[in-house]
């Protein structure tokens, strides 16, 4: 995709965090963008701020993404929604709050690629997936937050396998933000978790990752992947505040 300009995109989770970063930063491209979310009253604000169309609804819902896929055939799908994990160590949580991450971000996950295929998308579309550096050294206090991940990274390249098979012309990715996010509402969250954990303070314990990386940064990664040639063809990108889009590629 050489220029995004009167693309049709959908953010799932996009009216808040990670997800706003991208939206906003998909709409500065000249983007057609749908939020896709929970929560209306977000939702609203999201939609007087920066126009763009919204749906307000459970993504894990099977029939809700083949309407919206459907209905909108967009050329851009960001799959960046998810639940909040509950925090605590493997002993203090509950099977519910253990699978919570599982039971929400890989069954949305599972149904909006099987939509994205069944469609199927337009030739040319681009699947945005959204994982975690979790998903490559383990989150201790976050139930199965960290194996929901490496399986939506997984399923990016299952969902490439079936589109080359069928061929579909559609290219599946997963972004993996490598570092605790603490301006996010999620990103906050965890940092306090672990800054407990460590015995540290929650500002010391994001610096230890360097250079932070705003939502906004994050959506000028997304553009970048869309965009620039060089991650055209890769599945996995990691990101870093100092150290941008890495691949992760084997």
């Amino acid at each position: 995709m050489k220029t995004l300009k009167g693309q049709k995109a959908v953010v799932t989770g996009g009216s808040r965090g990670l997800g706003l970063g991208i939206v906003e930063a998909l709409i500065a491209q000249q983007a057609d963008v749908t939020v896709v979310a929970r929560d209306p009253e977000r939702l609203a604000q999201v939609s007087r701020q920066l126009g763009v169309k919204v749906i307000s609804g459970d993504i894990t819902n099977k029939e809700l993404a083949r309407m919206i896929l459907r209905d909108v055939q967009p050329s851009i799908l960001v799959l960046n929604a998810g639940a909040t994990p509950v925090m605590g160590a493997l002993h203090d949580l509950s099977w519910d709050d253990f699978n919570r991450v599982w039971e929400t971000d890989v069954k949305a996950g599972f149904h909006w690629l099987q939509e994205a295929i069944r469609l199927p998308l337009p030739p040319g579309s681009r699947v945005i997936v959204g994982s975690s550096g979790a998903a490559l050294d383990g989150s201790p206090l976050s139930g199965s937050y960290a194996g929901a991940k490496r399986m939506l990274w997984l399923m990016a390249g299952y969902a490439n396998g079936v589109a080359r098979g069928l061929g579909l012309g559609i290219h599946f990715q997963a972004i993996v933000p490598m570092q605790i996010i603490g301006e996010t509402e999620l990103g906050r969250i965890a940092a306090e978790a672990y800054a407990q954990l460590k015995g540290v303070g929650v500002e010391a314990l994001l610096a230890g990752f360097g250079a932070s990386m705003p939502p906004h940064m994050v959506g000028d990664n997304v553009v970048s992947i869309l965009t620039d040639p060089r991650y055209e063809k890769g599945v996995a990108f990691g990101m870093k505040g100092e150290l941008g889009i890495v691949s992760l590629d084997s």
